[in-house]
């Protein structure tokens, strides 16, 4: 007992050590690593959609922390220039579906435990894990439940960029609340995620879809006729009535080796209405995708410029030279609405995996721009409609229709106002620092959440 002699009031030992632990857990995250003099972040992305939004949050840590960094964990190409040494290669966590993940399973469980104990051994004030709920969703509950073996109460906090997609499947909003048994904060980059996740016990900002980094940096406009687009057409020698087509088949080896012999099958039947047809593969940054997609042009039915997409300005002068493109699903679809260039959206998978979405979605429509808009802005050829024929036969009149044209650029301007934050949303956040001397981006959103985060 501790007993205070003018109040006459006594205390147990274990309630005093309770409420001094309680006040020590008020303390923001950027204030328990004051206390060390540095704050350690172990992050983990799993594919590169993850890789390019880990690299921007590690920047504007680096930008907004008073505190020194350390950084830890797995990423890819981009982290790793923002000073992470990955534990092993990103792509060994690059997998979808399900069929398609068996093969990997074992070296999964390998790379997760290397990565639960070397995040153990790493003692960071923070964890933060981007995408790839498969992966992303073990790895914390397993560090979960290692704090509490080590009884650690002053554990890490758990912070995991991109909610799951709820909203895509049959009975995902019930299993959101599970969450918050091993995730602190979740960073929602689609409206409504917010309120829905609170709505189920999870603690959630809503800071914007990643696209919105890009869009800040990049002035999104149709370029062919204007100097910058005839500049890009001449330096890549292509004469200015080329018929140009931004094809992007994905950013896993899995599904390019699936979608690149489909399009290769497309664009050769385009040869003959289009005769002076030119592709611009965009390849993903992902060793094995760019040695796949290397190998593959030999096959290539039509002259071919590779656009690496670790470049956002080559990216965006390659979209905005480009009359359509096609794309296997993903981020990229959002990407090419804000460029305002008229798409084609494909996807196939292993005959399982698509059993398994067709009973599980309870959505009409694969990519984000036409589930945002709720509206079949976006052409899309899904699972046996993805062949060839289909798909030369959609992009032959993606190509010449004009009103189909004109409904992708004018939806444009509606979805970049879904994806971006009200300002009301924005004011109610806690922020570490003012971001007004600062601009918008999502990723300062979140670096300032994460530094000025209390965990109760």
């Amino acid at each position: 007992m501790i007993r205070v002699s003018k109040m006459k009031i006594c205390f147990p030992l274990s309630t005093l050590t309770q409420r001094f632990s309680t006040l020590q857990a008020t303390k923001s995250v950027i204030d328990k690593a004051a206390v060390d003099g540095e704050l350690r972040v172990f992050i983990v992305a799993g594919e590169v959609s993850g890789d390019n939004i880990g690299s921007r949050l590690m920047s504007s840590l680096k930008n907004l922390s008073p505190l020194p960094l350390r950084f830890h964990g797995v990423g890819g190409s981009m982290m790793c220039k923002q000073g992470l040494t990955s534990l092993f290669p990103m792509e060994d966590l690059s997998v979808m579906g399900l069929w398609e993940l068996l093969p990997h399973l074992y070296k999964f469980r390998v790379n997760l435990k290397e990565t639960i104990d070397a995040a153990s051994k790493f003692k960071p004030h923070v964890v933060v894990t981007v995408d790839s709920k498969g992966f992303s969703f073990r790895l914390l509950k397993e560090l979960r439940v290692r704090y509490n073996e080590q009884h650690l109460g002053n554990s890490p906090v758990h912070f995991h960029y991109v909610a799951p997609s709820f909203w895509a499947w049959k009975g995902g909003e019930s299993r959101l609340g599970a969450l918050s048994e091993f995730v602190d904060h979740l960073f929602c980059i689609l409206p409504n995620e917010e309120r829905v996740c609170r709505e189920h016990g999870v603690e959630a900002t809503f800071v914007g879809h990643p696209v919105l980094e890009d869009s800040s940096e990049i002035n999104l406009v149709r370029k062919i006729c204007t100097p910058q687009g005839l500049s890009f057409l001449s330096k890549n020698s292509l004469p200015s009535d080329s018929t140009v087509v931004s094809v992007l088949p994905g950013s896993r080896l899995q599904e390019v080796e699936r979608m690149l012999p489909i399009f290769s099958k497309a664009i050769k039947l385009l040869k003959d209405p289009f005769p002076k047809l030119v592709t611009l593969i965009h390849v993903a940054s992902n060793s094995q995708v760019d040695h796949y997609i290397g190998k593959y042009l030999r096959e290539w039915p039509v002259p071919a410029i590779l656009v690496p997409s670790g470049s956002t300005q080559l990216k965006y002068d390659a979209f905005g030279v480009s009359q359509a493109a096609l794309c296997t699903s993903g981020t990229v679809a959002v990407e090419l609405q804000l460029a305002r260039l008229p798409s084609l959206v494909a996807y196939r998978a292993h005959i399982l995996t698509e059993l398994f979405i067709r009973y599980k979605a309870k959505i009409p429509y694969i990519s984000l721009p036409n589930i945002l808009l709720d509206s079949p802005i976006i052409p899309e050829a899904l699972f046996r409609a993805c062949n060839p024929s289909n798909l030369a036969l959609i992009l032959e009149r993606l190509l010449l229709d004009e009103e189909m044209r004109e409904k992708q650029v004018v939806a444009a301007e509606k979805l970049a106002q879904l994806l971006h934050p009200s300002e009301g949303g924005m004011s109610k956040l806690v922020h570490y620092t003012d971001l007004d001397s600062h601009r918008y981006t999502p990723s300062n959103l979140a670096a300032s959440t994460i530094l000025s985060y209390a965990k109760l």
